[in-house]
């Protein structure tokens, strides 16, 4: 049995274990989307639902962003209802919503991500090129919320984009699911030493650093490997580049095992045993890692994991807002050929 298909066995096991602690399995995940959205919808006013709620064909579904989106006035031009204008209730409907796309892990993970936006908010003042505001998250429904038609759901700011494509009542895409964090690592005040994405870099270092000289001439690349690209369904990579993990020691694969699970373990058990599916489909020879630049503190790096249909990229290049170098992450989970259930196979 390969590495890759026993990592698929834990996800199913931990499904057995629920069943077996409630007596009944969990209602699929696109049921719960569905009512969870129905619900948040229904809290709205006219004018609330107005900025919520957009048609399934409409463009904006596909246009993504991770990035601060405001104008020169420094008003919001995301598309979606944000939290801060939404009443206590109407926020726990959004956050419920959210709640259904992630694992406990990733929701804690999120959470934190929008937190954040505070120790920015100090550390660059009210002067501030871009509005630092744990309330500047979005939330946008795409048609009509139901177990028949399709529809689709969006959670969004900056360094967080959660976005969910079902049909059916099946949630046929998960993708594109990014997760950023500035500062990656708190260097001071009450919160200093929090790590927010912790396991993203751990892993990657530990398969970094275990490459032998002959391996890391085949992973490592001469540039730094490029920005996600944000606002439409295509990643645009190119061909694959890096070792392939037939090449990697049993350890190693190993690491590079523990990688992708960091990533696709954001999502609910469900859904992540699909994705983990999705990765053991791929065979050793196609499946690959690369990275660039340097693991040594304050340097920045940046690699990708790549396989039949999907892809993981990750950036440590910027500083953060108190001018720490590499200290400010962007990180995402990708479908190929595109995301939002879009060119399917």
């Amino acid at each position: 049995m390969t590495r890759l298909r026993s990592l698929v066995l834990v996800g199913v096991a931990a499904g057995v274990v629920a069943l077996t602690l409630t007596g009944q399995p969990p209602a699929p995940p696109g049921t719960r989307m569905a009512e969870a959205a129905k619900k948040f919808l229904a809290a709205l006013d006219p004018a609330q639902k107005k900025k919520a709620h957009h048609g399934f064909d409409d463009p904006k579904r596909t246009a993504w962003f991770f990035t601060p989106q405001q104008d020169k006035d420094r008003r919001p031009t995301r598309v979606g209802l944000r939290l801060d204008e939404m009443t206590p209730e109407q926020k726990a409907a959004a956050l419920g919503l959210l709640r259904t796309g992630l694992s406990e892990k990733g929701y804690e993970q999120a959470t934190t991500i929008m937190s954040l936006e505070g120790i920015l908010n100090d550390l660059e003042g009210p002067k501030g090129a871009m509005v630092r505001n744990p309330g500047w998250y979005f939330v946008s429904v795409f048609g009509d919320p139901s177990n028949t038609g399709g529809w689709s759901w969006r959670f969004e700011g900056h360094h967080l984009s959660a976005n969910y494509t079902l049909e059916k009542g099946e949630v046929v895409s998960a993708t594109p699911l990014l997760f950023g964090a500035n500062p990656a690592e708190v260097k001071g005040g009450p919160r200093q030493g929090l790590r927010t994405l912790p396991a993203i870099e751990d892993h990657a270092k530990a398969l970094i650093k275990s490459l032998s000289p002959e391996q890391d001439k085949v992973a490592k690349q001469p540039k730094q490997l490029p920005e996600i690209k944000e606002g439409g369904a295509q990643a645009d990579l190119g061909p694959p580049v890096g070792i392939t993990a037939d090449k990697l020691r049993e350890e190693q694969q190993a690491s590079l095992l523990k990688l992708l699970d960091a990533y696709a373990s954001r999502l609910p058990e469900d859904l992540a045993d699909a994705e983990r599916k999705r990765a053991s489909k791929t065979p050793l020879n196609e499946l690959y890692f690369a990275y660039g630049g340097s693991i040594e503190p304050g340097v920045g790096y940046t690699y990708q994991a790549r396989g039949a249909g999907f892809v993981v990229e990750f950036l440590n290049v910027q500083a953060d807002s108190a001018k720490n170098p590499a200290n400010h992450i962007h990180s995402a989970w990708r479908r190929l050929p595109a995301d939002f259930g879009l060119a399917r196979k």
